[in-house]
């Protein structure tokens, strides 16, 4: 019966960050409320890089269909300049760009990034997220995939590194930054979650080795499958939830969400 109930923990840890990681409201900001709230021992950062796994296969999933047209035309272009292709292959520089600065900054500030992780500077962040989102909720932008250059890359680059910072919002940031620039709704969400395609992919590379070693036995590699699997299909679904509110414009509700969770984690952990 303890086996059960150490999955049924281990498929809601999959679940929980697999929802809350494509929305704006700061999965790893969650994690640490949820831990100071219910007491909860969590895996440690091997087990949060598996499930931020499982969001990316739910991510590649979703956006198959633009991978492999910028796959496609961004080899096509290097092979013939067609000029046709040459949105797509920009497109593909502006995400390397992109990610360049949340990667040297993780690495650099890895240790002091962890010293941040505490529930009352969640409760900070969750509300500088929300007046992120509270001040973009009405814009549209103009500006599509063919209309981007270097200099929107690395700013939403950087927005995507200050949300290194728990309780800062990775795809809040990175959507805030981008729709500041004027982007149009569908390009700055595009380019959120494509960009975090390398970013995922290389934290899990560089996590291999630690994520076997702190497996050290069958019923752990269960439970790591189980909140594994979980996380690609909460993500898949959360995913394509918030895909509907941006293209209604409807981010005032996760603004609104994120100042009622960060002024009650404010009033009940500072008192």
């Amino acid at each position: 019966m303890e086996e059960i109930w150490i999955l049924i923990k281990y498929l809601f840890l999959g679940i929980f960050q697999g929802f809350t990681e494509p929305i704006p409201i700061s999965s790893s900001g969650h994690l640490v409320i949820l831990q100071d709230i219910i007491g909860m021992e969590f895996e440690g950062l091997q087990f949060e890089v598996l499930v931020n796994f499982g969001s990316l296969i739910a991510v590649l999933i979703i956006y198959r269909s633009d991978l492999i047209r910028l796959t496609k035309n961004g080899i096509g272009y290097l092979l013939s300049k067609d000029s046709r292709q040459k949105d797509d292959f920009d497109f593909i520089i502006y995400l390397i760009i992109g990610t360049i600065p949340a990667g040297v900054l993780g690495i650099l500030l890895g240790d002091a990034i962890e010293v941040l992780s505490t529930t009352q500077t969640v409760g900070i962040t969750l509300i500088i997220t929300g007046v992120a989102l509270w001040l973009i909720r009405n814009l549209r932008g103009r500006k599509g995939e063919g209309q981007l250059n270097w200099k929107d890359a690395m700013i939403v680059g950087f927005a995507q590194a200050v949300a290194l910072i728990p309780g800062i919002s990775r795809s809040g940031a990175t959507i805030v930054a981008a729709m500041f620039l004027g982007m149009k709704r569908e390009t700055a969400l595009r380019f959120s979650f494509l960009l975090y395609i390398p970013v995922s992919l290389g934290t899990m590379l560089l996590s291999i080795e630690d994520l076997i070693a702190s497996a050290d036995s069958s019923a752990i590699w269960l439970g790591y499958a189980i909140a594994f699997i979980g996380s690609i299909v909460a993500s898949y679904f959360s995913l394509i939830w918030f895909m509907n509110i941006m293209e209604k414009g409807k981010l005032k509700y996760f603004a609104y969400y994120c100042f009622i969770v960060g002024g009650l984690v404010l009033l009940f952990f500072l008192i």
